[in-house]
């Protein structure tokens, strides 16, 4: 929820149009993550026009105010309050090497060769050798989607502080209160307002007192007053092309591109032996790596209470306690990322939601990838900590949404294969009672971002109890791989698609050799678990099997299109996949959809089967099969509109009247047949989404990544 995108080039001419692509090309990058309304600040020209009103005269500074635009609605409204006239997405502009192919700027496919702009007068041709340059998208929480609530939210006439904002001030009304008293008047309904007034208010009243004010020491200031989580960009003419950028909760990353000389890869020991050599460089933020990889591999992820200070090429970072007046200099190694440009494109799909179920047989191998060896499971992350997980007295997973279902699908096993009791926290709900945790518990935290606030609120609460806390993620240097004692990275590759599939099945996966690795000091349950090693080996293989469904689906989804309502029923291993195939369902084809388990059919749901009613049963091949052939019998005595999923060979064991439509699947290991059974649901989601002609991508309401509470 919400994106931060900047960028500053530090000794390297670029022409205004290059940096407002760049920009643009950024939050592009971001609009995966679910927004409302954008918004980008850059400088403007040297001299302003003598016509402008805002002439530097009138502005308490030299130079004229920052160029500010923001939008309600998708990021092409914000393009198109920058230029105007009619876009030619057919022509592109790129000024670093116009005819190559995988150049950023020519596949954005926005910068036609010329254009007129708009009435504020920017000049595309204008080059800068230093230039700063900010950008959001915005998902409302404080205010209506509307320009005065985008960010880059400012202190006042002038702009002499802008600030982007992911996160949520706690605080807001207190400090509001306070400025207004000071004369301060708010223009949004947002809580980000307060920061840029503050930053005013902290550099009037420090000028006035002593003189000059670094603009660090204005937003380590800021930061005292601020609660909640938070990551912030600082832009001010008051220091032309310099970034601050500071966070406490929400994730921010700073990329690092030297455009000249061989990088080595491991510098940064010494933040200024890569950052004051003076050589062309161009210094990135962005609250996600999927919006700087087309840049750079070298990246840094900032930790809590960090201050990112870049001035003249130099990036400085400082370590801000509120208990102490000056603040510890740091010195931080970059780390390399390993992701490719082509996992954030779309390829030959048309959705990325498709492409990422089309995905899962690679994304589980690598999953698994150098994992299973001779014949058991090798997991180094969890390796130290082993002995204590199976001296606890309970593990508890604890997740949100997806997260939490496929948790809940690798309960049974992990109880089986380690003997330990397992318990299920919503992450929210664990938080609003304070449920017990004690310092004998293992607390495992599954998110696909690693950055999911409730999730992350859960964790701090574990580790103020004393539990040791695992992570299971698929986000390498997210906020709880970095919190959590030891875990897992899923290594499912970057996920876009908002409805998460292939981050599912690898986290079911991942929690499966967790549990081989907890119950390999076991002999009784060695037999058991040198199969489930094997079906693991062969899974990736039986999901390439299964996604031969895909016509099926479809089809599937056209005799669906007009139905209101679907409800699920699965049990055992599969009351998971039930709950998770309605909620891909319910997230992106906004379709009434619930999964239910079916032991409680006879309670409650069965007074809604009718003839009208579409309902599918999960009734693979697994302990719970003559139960759910029972289930069958009895909903299709009510008429029930059934559609079965089966193991192959099957259908006339769970339908021998025929009257049901039947989904027959690779049968695997009971407890790894929900990573294949969820596929042919992830496929109906998708492909009645795209018959109902809804967003697949970007669903209405949803976001990615839940940072916020």
């Amino acid at each position: 929820m919400c994106g931060i995108f900047a960028y500053l080039n530090y000794n390297v001419s670029r022409e205004r149009r290059y940096i407002l692509e760049v920009l643009f090309n950024g939050l592009r990058r971001l609009e995966y993550r679910g927004y409302d309304s954008s918004g980008i600040a850059l400088d403007a020209d040297r001299t302003a026009p003598s016509s402008s009103s805002a002439s530097p005269s009138d502005a308490p500074y030299a130079g004229a105010p920052p160029l500010v635009f923001r939008q309600e609605g998708k990021i092409e409204n914000l393009v198109r309050s920058v230029y105007s006239g009619q876009f030619s997405f057919d022509l592109c502009f790129c000024p670093v090497q116009p005819s190559a192919p995988e150049c950023f700027l020519a596949q954005s496919g926005i910068l036609a060769a010329s254009r007129e702009v708009d009435e504020k007068d920017v000049n595309l041709d204008a080059a800068f050798s230093v230039h700063a340059g900010i950008a959001h998208t915005r998902w409302a929480t404080h205010g209506v989607p509307a320009p005065r609530n985008s960010h880059p939210q400012s202190s006042g006439a002038g702009d002499e502080f802008l600030v982007v904002h992911n996160g949520i001030i706690t605080n807001y009304e207190v400090l509001k209160e306070t400025l207004t008293r000071h004369g301060f008047t708010f223009e949004s309904d947002t809580d980000t307002e307060v920061i840029p007034k503050l930053a005013k208010f902290v550099f009037d009243k420090s000028h006035d007192e002593e003189g000059d004010v670094t603009f660090s020491q204005v937003v380590m200031e800021v930061m005292r007053q601020l609660e909640g989580a938070y990551a912030l960009i600082f832009k001010s003419p008051h220091y032309p092309n310099e970034l601050i950028a500071c966070k406490r909760g929400s994730t921010l990353i700073l990329g690092v591109n030297e455009l000249s000389g061989q990088q080595n890869g491991k510098q940064f020991h010494d933040v200024k032996t890569l950052t004051t050599n003076g050589k062309p460089k161009e210094l990135f933020f962005s609250s996600d790596l999927c919006a700087i990889v087309e840049h750079t591999k070298n990246y840094l992820a900032l930790e809590d209470n960090e201050i990112v200070h870049i001035k003249d090429g130099s990036v400085s970072i400082l370590k801000f306690d509120p208990h102490e007046e000056k603040p510890a200099f740091v010195q931080r190694a970059l780390s390399v990322l390993e992701m490719e440009v082509e996992q954030i494109k779309k390829g030959s799909y048309d959705h990325f939601m498709q492409k990422e179920i089309h995905e899962q047989p690679h994304s589980l191998t690598t999953t698994m990838r150098g994992r299973l060896k001779d014949g058991g499971v090798l997991l180094g992350g969890l390796k130290e900590h082993l002995k204590t997980i199976r001296r606890c007295r309970r593990v508890v997973f604890i997740g949100c949404g997806t997260s939490y279902n496929a948790a809940l699908a690798a309960r049974p096993f992990v109880e089986e294969l380690t003997g330990i009791p397992v318990t299920m926290e919503v992450a929210s709900d664990l938080l609003e009672r304070q449920g017990p945790i004690y310092r004998e518990d293992t607390a495992v935290f599954v998110s696909q971002s690693g950055e999911t606030a409730d999730t992350l609120l859960a964790l701090d609460y574990a580790l103020e109890n004393g539990a040791l806390c695992v992570g299971i993620t698929n986000t390498v240097g997210s906020t709880l791989s970095r919190k959590t004692h030891c875990g897992v990275h899923i290594n499912a590759g970057c996920e876009i698609g908002v409805a998460s599939t292939k981050a599912y099945t690898s986290q079911i996966v991942a929690m499966a050799m967790m549990a081989l690795a907890i119950g390999s000091d076991q002999i009784s349950t060695q037999v058991r678990r040198d199969a489930i090693i094997s079906g693991l080996s062969s899974l990736p293989r039986n999901v390439i099997e299964v996604l031969k469904l895909d016509v099926e689906m479809k089809e599937l989804a056209s005799s669906l299109i007009n139905s209101e309502s679907l409800l699920v029923f699965g049990r055992g291993y599969n009351y998971a996949t039930a709950l998770e195939g309605a909620l891909k369902v319910k997230e992106v084809a906004l379709m009434h959809s619930e999964g239910m388990l079916a032991g409680e059919m006879k309670h409650g749901p069965l007074a809604l089967v009718d003839e009208n009613l579409p309902i599918i049963v999960i009734a693979t091949r697994d302990a719970c099969f003559s139960k759910q052939q029972s289930v069958i019998q009895q909903l299709l005595s009510r008429k029930g509109r059934l559609i079965v999923m089966c193991s192959k060979g099957d259908a006339s064991s769970v339908c021998p009247s025929g009257s049901c439509r039947v989904i027959e699947v690779p049968e695997v290991a009971d407890c790894l047949q929900p990573v294949i059974n969820i596929i042919p649901l992830q496929l109906l989601a998708y492909h009645l989404t795209v018959l109902r002609g809804f967003d697949v991508d970007q669903p209405r309401n949803l976001a990615k990544s839940v940072t916020t509470q």
